[in-house]
This record gives C-alpha cells, structure tokens and sequence, in this order.
C-alpha cells in the first residue's frame, strides 16, 4: 500500500515503542514517492540506454526474429523509418551488429570490414540522417567467418591469439575510418584491446573513437536469441575456450583489470543480471571508467515471456532488471527494451 496516497487526516501522537532504537526505524526516509526516489544513487535516464539493432546486406529488409520479440533485421535503406521515430523520443545511440546473408565468408572473417557491409553501409547512413546520434559498432568475426568462431585458428584447431587481434584491430579501425564514435570488441581474443588502442592511436583516431570493452563476458546459455538472429552460431564446438567459464569470478577480475591496463574507455559485464556480483567488482577495479552491462538476448527475452504468461508485469519487471544493473554501479545499459524505455520515462 501506497500511504503517500491516502488522504491526511490528524491523528493521535504515539509513541514508537521503546524497543526501538533511532536506528532502527527506517520507514520515515521512504514514506513518500519522492523521498523514495532519493534513496537510489543513480537513476536510469534516456541518455545511459544504448540499443543494440542487427543490420543485414539485403538493403531493403525489415525480418522479425521469432526468438527475440519485437526485434528485427533492418537493411540500411530501412533505416530512417526504424530509427526516425525513436530518435524524437530521445534515442541517444545504438550499437550495430552485422548480419551478412550474401558475402563469401572465410576463416578469417575478410567479409567484416568490407565498405560495402552492414556495418559500415550502417555507419555512414546513420550519421548522415541522424548526425547527433552516437554510433557504437560490435567488433567481432564469428559472423563472417566460415566457421562461425570469433578468432584466427592455427592448424592444430586452436585459437591463434596473436594474429587474431590483429585481425580484430583492422575491423576495428575500419569502423572508426567509417564513422563509428565507438568500438566495442566483444571478440574475448587475448590482447586485442592493446591491439585495438594501438591501431586507432597511430592511424589518428586514438582521441576520435572510443574502445569499449566486453571484458567480462561470460560463456553464457542466454546467447541464442542473439545467435539466431545475427547467424553466427559456431559450426563446431563452443566458445567456451575464450568466453570466460559462468564460475569464474577471479578471471573476470583480471580481465578487467587487464584491459584497463591496455587502454579501454569502456568496460562491460556481458550477460548483466546474473552477474551483478562481476558488475560490482568492475565498479571497484575500474572506478575512473564508465560501467556498461548487456541485457543479452535471453535475459530480454525471458523477461518477456514472464510478462505474456502473466508472471509479472512486463514495465514493471523491465525496470527492476535494468535498475539493479544501475544498483550495481552501470553507467551504461545495453538493452533490447529501449524502445519501451524511451516511452516509459516519459510517463
């Protein structure tokens, strides 16, 4: 019950009972809707959403993903109606996510930095019509490579590091070169955000484009939503060589630690709610550093098929994921649910 409502009427004075000690008594900091909202340190603004979209090579596409509700592939020529009206609503940025349907992948991904891609098509559409919209690209290669793995494998087939964040690094600096403001390497290749700083700072756009890093992204089973709708599921095997193990709290602290150290703007907790012990952590160890965390597919997804099943209500459960992020200590939300958000705090 909401007391702040009920009309006021005088009543008696009592006395709180003497068992009580000044401490204790903490319901006179929360009694109305205003000293409540006083109690968050943070609160969630238009500003912090980024929008995670998937653009494809076929110009004209606008095709539901079934397992992501309400999310959809958009080709470039699409673009002004999709984003047109969330952009007058307050939509800030968007980070985008090839999903090439006609290109000739190969095991080094040669397709992702192609200038006529997704992506880099994306870019240039998007700063053209909406000029003051922040433009992150997720740098990644499962999605053009022939076997669907985000690296470069040696003959042995293991994960070649070296010549993997290489690879990473010219995908990366081909986004800034088209206009990204932003590079978001979610690759988990060893070294490839010293590869990524070094490449954008000798080519002139060290001070021009931001490094975000998925430093903690974990080998997570709320990925097939994502995986469906971008069509980079691994040929073979799993990820779980280079995606850190769900367990593994102490290396996600030193892969933060790390790509602090080697030059990232950004660092992001990667799924967010069932790791907001990892998110905390990433506050303490990178206290100087703007915090991002993705609402991955699944998480977005479960929340909404709670909702239609009559669980919760659907704004209600969205806030409450999304508010314990910002709890945590996240400056920066990655969510499916920002098209809903730019409406409800607008409410």
């Amino acid at each position: 019950m909401d007391i702040s409502s009920v009309p006021h009427t005088p009543s008696p004075v009592y006395a709180e009972p003497t068992f009580y000690s000044s401490s204790s008594v903490l319901q006179g900091g929360y009694q109305h809707p205003l000293s409540r909202s006083w109690q968050a340190q943070r609160t969630l603004t238009k500003s912090m959403l980024m929008y995670p979209i998937f653009i494809t090579d076929e110009p004209d596409a606008h095709v539901e993903i079934p397992s992501l509700p309400g999310q959809a592939r958009w080709g470039v020529n699409k673009l002004e109606e999709f984003l047109g009206p969330l952009v007058k609503k307050g939509l800030r940025s968007v980070i985008l996510f090839g999903v090439p349907l006609h290109c000739e992948k190969d095991e080094r991904g040669s397709p992702a930095d192609d200038p006529n891609g997704p992506v880099i098509q994306a870019v240039r559409k998007i700063r053209t019509l909406f000029p003051d919209i922040y433009i992150a690209c997720d740098v990644c290669l499962c999605e053009y490579t022939s076997h669907g793995h985000c690296g470069v494998f040696r003959p042995d087939g293991s994960i070649d590091n070296t010549p993997s964040a290489a690879r990473i690094a010219e995908v990366a600096l081909s986004y800034a070169r088209a206009g990204a403001h932003c590079v978001a390497p979610s690759d988990m290749m060893d070294g490839r955000i010293k590869a990524i700083k070094r490449a954008l700072i000798d080519n002139g756009f060290g001070n021009r484009c931001t490094l975000m890093s998925y430093s903690a992204k974990f080998a997570s089973a709320l990925y097939g939503p994502f995986r469906d709708a971008a069509g980079s599921a691994p040929s073979f095997g799993d990820r779980k060589c280079y995606q850190l193990p769900p367990t593994a709290k102490g290396l996600a602290r030193r892969a933060i630690k790390r790509d602090v150290a080697e030059g990232a703007d950004i660092i992001m907790v990667k799924p967010a709610l069932p790791y907001l012990d990892v998110i905390q952590d990433a506050k303490e160890l990178a206290q100087d550093h703007p915090l991002a965390a993705y609402q991955v597919s699944g998480e977005y997804a479960m929340v909404v098929a709670g909702a239609r099943a009559g669980v919760y209500d659907l704004r209600t459960m969205a806030f409450e994921t999304v508010e314990s992020m910002i709890r945590a200590g996240c400056t920066l939300i990655l969510t499916y649910f920002t098209p809903q958000f730019l409406d409800w705090l607008d409410e």
